[in-house]
């Protein structure tokens, strides 16, 4: 493997928490803003069948564009009526967009990214909204945000992982070659795939331990927490003591 010069994070489940138990709060609290008559349960379960309608549209090259807003918007309003309730799409939406800005570092998020950015240069490669994620980055350390060399959203490039278009572009503005590069992220089909289908190192972080799916690509290498990947590059570099 070439020098590593740079770590490409995804932010969900990645280096945030974003947990669909983490939903029923904003579920609930849509349903008492909203005064709508349904059980939080019965709104989330509806609610993450009509999702598939846009991880579908996502997924096909054909169809238009759409945001992260654009898509839940249609999913609210999909629920609502399915539900019949007088729900306000835009505005679930919208209180959808601050829960999830709010969703905090994981434990480790910190002390791994100061050691990780004491090697190598860093980035962020996310499917997600820019009303969300950038102020989702005001949870992180003013240092570490400052270190990064670029954030790059969906939104922003106008595709979703994994197509490969969406690391083109983060290649491009990070001057780099794929193989200076590894990508960290949760997903083996968004994560893995997509980065290993433009010529990346891929480090899947399976903190829950899923069972790899035999049909994805392999990652290069598989890891439970963020503070393994100081170590892992410093045997990728040869070094034996971290040091610089």
């Amino acid at each position: 493997m070439s020098q590593i010069t740079t770590v490409i994070f995804d932010m969900y489940e990645t280096l945030v928490e974003e947990d669909p138990s983490q939903w029923q709060g904003t579920f609930q609290g849509i349903i008492r803003r909203q005064h709508l008559d349904v059980d939080p349960e019965v709104l989330s379960k509806v609610w993450w069948e009509q999702m598939g309608k846009f991880r579908d549209s996502r997924a096909d090259p054909a169809a238009p564009f759409q945001t992260y807003f654009q898509g839940w918007r249609d999913t609210f309003a999909g629920a609502f009526e399915q539900l019949g309730l007088p729900g306000d799409p835009d505005t679930a939406t919208k209180e959808s967009f601050q829960d999830i800005s709010q969703r905090p570092p994981f434990e480790e998020t910190h002390k791994a990214l100061r050691l990780i950015q004491a090697r190598c240069r860093t980035a962020i490669l996310s499917n997600a909204d820019d009303d969300y994620l950038r102020p989702n980055l005001d949870l992180l350390d003013d240092d570490i945000v400052a270190a990064l060399s670029a954030v790059l959203t969906s939104e922003e490039a106008r595709c979703y992982k994994p197509h490969p278009a969406f690391f083109h572009e983060m290649l491009r503005r990070l001057g780099v070659t794929p193989q200076e590069c590894l990508y960290v992220g949760d997903r083996q089909l968004e994560d893995v795939k997509g980065a290993k289908g433009v010529g990346m190192g891929t480090i899947w972080i399976n903190r829950s331990k899923k069972a790899m799916d035999p049909q994805l690509p392999a990652p290069d290498h598989q890891i439970n927490s963020l503070l393994e990947i100081p170590e892992l590059l410093d045997r990728i570099s040869g070094r034996k003591d971290g040091a610089q």
